[in-house]
């Protein structure tokens, strides 16, 4: 099976961006002989984020799409059950562009083309902390959720991560999902980039074995 995961460069003025640390670090460990995996690290662009991954499609001819991008506000990492068909830049992306309105002429949202579920119980049982999320926001995030679910013919999903910094600390992020805080007597650990490589690679794994067992 030959998979392409997505993640984004730094944006804001931050020095970094976890969705794109984890998966190119989720490249230099990957040794799964059934997975061919392929990365691409796209702008934080609305124009140019979709055109980037619209390419690396062609160019890999993938079985399956998997996209990754940060939010700051959360603590687990957070597969998307929707890409609604909206944009709305709460700060410019990295064009300067800060776009409105929405992005085709499609339905109000569209479904993952991925198991949910099944991306979540196979982060739990890895030991990160993972729930489903409703909400991609409205930033180039959801922009290339919607792009990979309306652009590729095959299964295609979005998972957010928290900003987590291997080195200095997260500026942005906040745009993509208002901070959501534990609840009273409730505390989560802080996860690690090397956390988020762990989740990505159960992931990957999950929809290699979802997507075998749909096709036999």
């Amino acid at each position: 099976m030959r998979v392409l995961v997505s993640g984004f460069e730094p944006f804001g003025g931050d020095v970094a961006n976890a969705s794109g640390d984890a998966v190119l670090a989720l490249a230099e460990r990957w040794q799964d002989p059934a997975v061919e995996l392929h990365t691409v690290i796209l702008p934080v662009t609305f124009n140019g984020a979709p055109r980037a991954l619209a390419e690396a499609i062609r160019a890999t001819q993938p079985d399956v799409v998997l996209c990754i991008g940060e939010a700051g506000g959360r603590g687990a990492v957070t597969p998307e059950r929707w890409a609604v068909n909206e944009r709305q830049a709460r700060i410019p992306d990295n064009d300067g562009q800060q776009p409105s309105g929405t992005i085709d002429d499609g339905e109000p949202r569209l479904a993952s083309g991925l198991d949910v579920e099944a991306l979540v119980a196979a982060i739990t049982d890895a030991g990160i902390r993972a729930e489903a999320s409703d909400d991609a926001g409205r930033f180039v995030c959801n922009a290339v959720f919607r792009a990979a679910l309306t652009d590729f013919d095959g299964p295609a999903g979005f998972i957010h991560v928290p900003a987590v910094r291997a080195r200095g600390e997260a500026i942005v992020g906040a745009e993509t999902d208002p901070s959501r805080e534990p609840g009273a007597g409730e505390e989560h650990p802080v996860l690690s980039l090397a956390d988020l490589v762990t989740a990505l690679a159960a992931a990957v794994e999950a929809v290699r074995m979802t997507s075998w067992e749909a096709s036999t």
